[in-house]
């Protein structure tokens, strides 16, 4: 089954918020292996001028994981889960997301390519905090596998 090209330019609901917790920095940043102190030390985070502990930069998947299985369960999408590959990742900050922030995120498909038998489909996840004001959007490209023969 081929992905759905209508699904360009589609626009999904806002997530439920995500309210971002120290631990949850913490536990993600161990698993990244990162050892950057404003990760991991409330005190070394504000004596860098943040209001707490600061997410590592690919955070935001934890965030965008909501928005992505919105797409994935939309019925006309052609989408096999089974099929899919992760291709690409990229964020576009305007602020670093910090411990206390609360985040809604919102997808829109922003791209559905063939090539060579397979799909792609770019799906950008902007991502604001409880004020309304953009934090990142988390760029995801995903390669479905055409089928074998």
């Amino acid at each position: 089954m081929a992905v759905n090209p209508e699904l360009q330019g589609r626009v999904f609901p806002p997530t439920a918020p995500y309210l971002v917790g120290r631990e949850k920095i913490r536990e993600f940043s161990r698993a990244v292996l990162s050892t950057n102190p404003i990760n991991l030390d409330v005190d070394a985070a504000r004596a860098a001028g943040h209001a707490d502990l600061v997410a590592p930069p690919t955070f935001p998947v934890v965030v965008q994981e909501a928005t992505l299985a919105q797409l994935l369960a939309e019925p006309d999408a052609g989408i096999d889960f089974s099929r899919v590959v992760h291709g690409e990742q990229r964020f576009t900050y305007t602020r670093a997301i910090v411990a206390g922030d609360e985040l809604t995120a919102t997808l829109t498909v922003s791209s559905v390519k063939s090539l060579g038998g397979h799909n792609m489909v770019t799906a950008d996840s902007d991502i604001v905090d409880a004020n309304g004001k953009h934090v990142v959007t988390a760029i995801s490209t995903l390669v479905v596998r055409g089928d074998e023969d």
